[in-house]
C-alpha cells in the first residue's frame, strides 16, 4: 500500500531511502543475494518469490522474512 506523503515529503524520503540503499551494507548484501540467486538459479532450485535471510542463511518467502519470522521488525536486532 502506497505511503500518502505530500510531494515535498516524498521527495525526502526518496532521498533518505537512496542513501541507505546505498550503504556499504546495502550494497554488500544485495551483491551477495544476487550471487547467490544466479547459483541457485543455475542448479535448478525455484526461488520466485523468495528473498535471501542474511541472518539464516537461506532463501525465505517474502511475508516471513521481511517480517522477521512472526516476532515483527521491531524487536529484530541490529547487525
Amino acid at each position: 500500500m502506497k505511503q500518502k506523503l505530500s510531494k515535498k515529503a516524498k521527495e525526502d524520503k526518496a532521498k533518505r531511502d537512496l542513501a541507505a540503499a546505498k550503504t556499504p551494507e546495502r550494497r554488500a548484501k544485495k551483491a551477495e543475494n544476487q550471487r547467490l540467486r544466479r547459483e541457485a538459479k543455475k542448479n535448478g532450485k525455484n526461488i520466485n518469490g523468495k528473498d535471501f535471510d542474511h541472518k539464516d542463511r537461506k532463501f525465505k518467502s517474502v511475508k516471513a522474512n521481511r517480517g522477521n519470522d512472526g516476532k515483527g521488525t521491531k524487536k529484530e536486532s541490529k547487525r
